[in-house]
């Protein structure tokens, strides 16, 4: 079977839906498929099903910047954010346009038709093959069969149940239960607060080393109050314009005057703690967004290990045994249930195998002009979100230059635009920038590389992308297009 389309979205998750959202209202004329490996919308927030499940970003600016997040929660649990995005399909008439339990194995550029030729499974698991003009990249980074599982000395002794939190289990009875959960992330300080409050007889964090973690209101009293003598949109573009400001605001300081900062973000953790607590276990050896910064909100993981609910250790794992987890300190860690809360596997184009004329491509030696395209390969844009502000910043702004580029591509005649790769300005760290987290080192060979220079240089600043993207005209000399080819009918031949 072979199937046409014209821009073939990869991805039903925030990515996918917000660039649909966004061809749908500034590229009409495009027509576009989305494919979608599961059975439901939502990607991240369709997979993972753990206790707490929350955004680490404020819904201002989590949310599309055409549709307002109408909740005074500023985090929102995965739920809610599914039933937003939910919204956003209705509203564009997208669900018609989503191929769901769809899988596409590869892709290949073909560079005299000027096409992707896509194979795709369907859910009958009969292959397909669709012929794209353009191809969107809206996977994310991470594998969603699997998460990160380092192997641990002893695993198999441990009697008790072992879990990923990328793979809850369905109506998991842990009350009464003694829970260990490795690791110090969002995931880790998400689980420990909601694991203790839901019944679990004691919850404890095992961590190699400490993570700065903030404390932020649960609920934005400004925005409710605003909401209540302004338009709702307004409202909402004045909080999202504060909360951008906030954000730069941190990061900068945390480049600038990273001390401050840190006395700062520890000053506040000795408060919530009020002695009940060594702060060793929240004194890390690193600065501040040198690693992804956690948000608690309303303190609610200081909270639990006030109450003697929940407790953390800064150790390191010797092995398990039959009945839990043996520190190299000597101390022992019973456990009915050990969570592993350990990351993420890294992966790029939802392990997509690509290639141009059937040479593959491998993403790790290519790079992104200005943050969206991929160097030297015709017709193709990835969404990879912010490191340090919320992932559906640059979804919108990618996305509104994108519909730009398409609309500059239609009133010249082109149908093909090439990034051409600038060699000398590859450089070693990704585009995820030079965090020291595990899963950004482990990414090394699979993500687009940082630049030297513009428009290679990924900056991970929002209002300077968001200006960038904006004014940009499509007539430098890094970006070659080419005309579309028309075919000359063959005159008939006259038959005497």
């Amino acid at each position: 079977m072979e199937k046409q389309v014209d821009i073939l979205i990869i991805g039903a998750g925030i990515s996918g839906l917000g660039v649909a959202a966004h061809l749908a209202k500034e590229s009409p004329h495009r027509s576009f498929e989305i494919i979608e490996r599961r059975e439901s919308f939502g990607g991240t927030w369709d997979l993972f099903k753990y206790p707490g499940i929350r955004s680490d970003s404020d819904m201002s600016t989590f949310g599309f910047n055409f549709k307002p997040w109408k909740q005074s929660s500023v985090l929102a649990d995965g739920p809610s954010i599914k039933n937003y995005l939910s919204e956003v399909i209705d509203e564009f008439e997208l669900m018609k346009k989503i191929h769901f339990q769809h899988r596409v194995l590869s892709a290949n550029y073909d560079s005299i038709s000027r096409k992707w030729q896509v194979e795709i499974e369907d859910a009958n698991q009969q292959k397909q093959t669709w012929i794209a003009n353009f191809v969107l990249g809206c996977t994310g980074y991470y594998n969603y069969d699997q998460g990160f599982q380092p192997k641990f000395p002893d695993q198999k002794k441990f009697k008790g149940q072992m879990i990923h939190p990328q793979h809850w289990p369905e109506k998991l009875d842990y009350a009464g239960k003694k829970v260990v959960i490795i690791g110090s992330g969002a995931t880790a300080i998400t689980l420990v607060p909601a694991m203790a409050k839901g019944g679990a007889g004691h919850v404890t964090m095992l961590q190699r080393s400490p993570t700065y973690i903030a404390s932020i209101p649960s609920v934005d009293f400004v925005y409710d109050k605003m909401r209540k003598v302004l338009p709702e949109d307004v409202a909402y573009k004045l909080t999202r314009a504060r909360n951008i400001g906030v954000q730069r605001a941190v990061y900068a300081v945390a480049q600038k005057q990273p001390e401050l900062l840190r006395k700062y973000l520890l000053h506040s953790i000795k408060t919530q703690l009020k002695g009940k607590v060594d702060m060793k276990h929240f004194t890390p050896k690193y600065n501040p967004w040198d690693q992804r910064l956690c948000v608690v909100p309303d303190g609610d993981l200081f909270k639990i290990l006030r109450s003697g609910k929940a407790s953390v250790e800064t150790d390191q794992i010797e092995k398990f045994t039959a009945t839990g987890i043996q520190l190299k300190s000597g101390k022992h860690l019973e456990a009915d249930i050990i969570v592993s809360a350990t990351g993420l596997e890294i992966q790029i184009l939802g392990g997509v195998k690509a290639s141009i004329d059937g040479k593959p491509l491998n993403t790790s030696k290519h790079m992104l002009y200005k943050g969206i395209m991929v160097s030297d390969v015709p017709n193709m844009a990835m969404i990879i979100g912010y490191i340090n502000a919320s992932w559906t910043l640059k979804v919108d702004i990618a996305a509104e230059y994108i519909c730009r580029l398409l609309n500059h591509m239609d009133a010249e005649g082109y149908d093909q635009v090439i990034a051409q790769g600038d060699a000398t300005a590859l450089m070693e760290d990704t585009v995820m920038g030079s965090l020291s987290s595990g899963y950004i080192a482990r990414a090394a060979d699979v993500m687009p590389k940082q630049g030297k220079h513009a428009p290679w240089k990924v900056s991970n600043n929002y209002l300077a992308d968001r200006k960038e993207l904006k004014n940009s005209d499509f007539t430098d000399t890094v970006l070659q297009f080419k005309k579309q080819v028309l075919k000359v009918q063959e005159k008939p031949r006259l038959v005497s």
